[in-house]
């Protein structure tokens, strides 16, 4: 039976809890929740690293006295060991220092030490020891654009990775509000991929650069393709991020921060929509999440298990993740501070937490 590990990241400190096989109790095998660890710390970035004899944790925190830092527990969250040193800092002669890391995440496994660091401001890092030591991709931070990038609600940040399992080199990341950008070898040289992405607040609707994407999921059966939650709109790419079309149509609203693709079925991709920029809540005050099995021609409204009544609950762009066990377990958590999960993916939902502090991201792997 597959054991999961579930980290759920919030505003005041990092959660867990496991799971062993699918469970016959009513709370589906999974055990309580431990934490919080980092308490009183904001967990913006959550890595799991299965790539490993042993799975490693990563956690992005924030301490408004010491702060930001990146910690890693080879014991499933028994214990966490730090740097001695800053992991991720800035060169000095950039003039900056780190804000927040917003984004964690293990390379494929043609590059099994390999871990890259999304920061505010806007910037990418990469360990080659398993997280525990970063260092600056300055290409991307000397892209004669990047100085004129915007920054999200939230600030500016390279809060999305995503790494191909064909080609290590290749390389794609997203920034509020630059855009996506591209790598095809190895970090060295860095282009803007936003052709049909619209960025409805420029005087440009489709400019080079400048949107604020939200997040972007590979599908795991075709790697050209790709899901992009947009500031407004919802969008697919078929030939790896060089051209995208919308795929909104059947949702409720195309705003929303997250999506989320199954590991193993291509097509299949969820999204949490929210109503629009300035009126942050879920269409109709219902907590839905909708599944594409088609790859964005269809949408269908996941909704057993989970609230019936009013709810305002919004998923962030990392509170949304599958796992990658069989059958694929799905989860989201929201800013009341619920957490739900599926066992049959999505087909039905039960609340594994609630009450805790605002959700900001979340990771579940299989472990054992």
């Amino acid at each position: 039976m597959d054991e999961v590990v579930l980290a759920v990241g919030t505003r005041k400190g990092l959660f867990l809890t496991r799971r062993r096989g699918a469970g016959g109790d009513g709370n589906g095998g999974w055990g309580e929740l431990s934490g919080p660890h980092f308490p009183m710390q904001a967990v913006y970035a959550i890595g799991i690293d299965t790539r490993r004899r042993v799975p490693r944790l990563l956690a992005g925190a924030d301490s408004s006295h010491w702060g930001p830092s990146v910690f890693r527990s080879d014991d499933l969250g028994g214990s966490w060991q730090e740097a001695p040193r800053p992991a991720v800092r800035f060169p000095r002669e950039t003039g900056t220092s780190l804000e927040r890391v917003w984004q964690l995440q293990p390379a494929a496994e043609a590059a099994p030490d390999v871990v890259y660091a999304g920061t505010q401001p806007g910037a990418l890092f990469r360990s080659d020891d398993g997280g525990e030591t970063f260092a600056f991709v300055r290409p991307l931070w000397d892209h004669p654009q990047r100085p004129e990038w915007g920054e999200g609600f939230g600030g500016q940040a390279v809060h999305t990775v995503v790494t191909d399992p064909r080609d290590p080199r290749a390389l794609l990341v997203a920034v509020s509000a630059g855009g996506v950008y591209r790598s095809l070898d190895g970090e060295a040289g860095w282009e803007p991929s936003n052709t049909g992405i619209q960025a409805e607040f420029l005087p440009e609707r489709y400019p080079e650069f400048g949107q604020c994407v939200h997040k972007v999921a590979r599908d795991p059966a075709d790697p050209d393709r790709l899901y992009l939650q947009n500031h407004g709109g919802v969008y697919r790419s078929d030939d790896s991020g060089a051209s995208w079309s919308e795929i909104g149509a059947g949702l409720p609203a195309d705003f929303g921060f997250a999506v989320a693709t199954h590991p193993r079925r291509g097509g299949v991709a969820y999204v949490f929509p929210v109503i629009d920029g300035s009126d942050r809540y879920p269409p109709g005050y219902r907590c839905r999440v909708y599944r594409t099995e088609d790859a964005g021609a269809s949408w269908s409204e996941l909704s057993a298990g989970l609230p019936t009544g009013d709810h305002y609950g919004v998923v962030l762009r990392d509170a949304l993740r599958t796992d990658d066990a069989d059958p694929v377990g799905v989860y989201f958590g929201n800013r009341n501070g619920e957490v739900y999960a599926s066992s049959d993916e999505g087909d039905s939902w039960r609340q594994l937490a609630a009450h805790l502090p605002d959700v900001l991201c979340l990771r579940a792997a299989v472990v054992a």
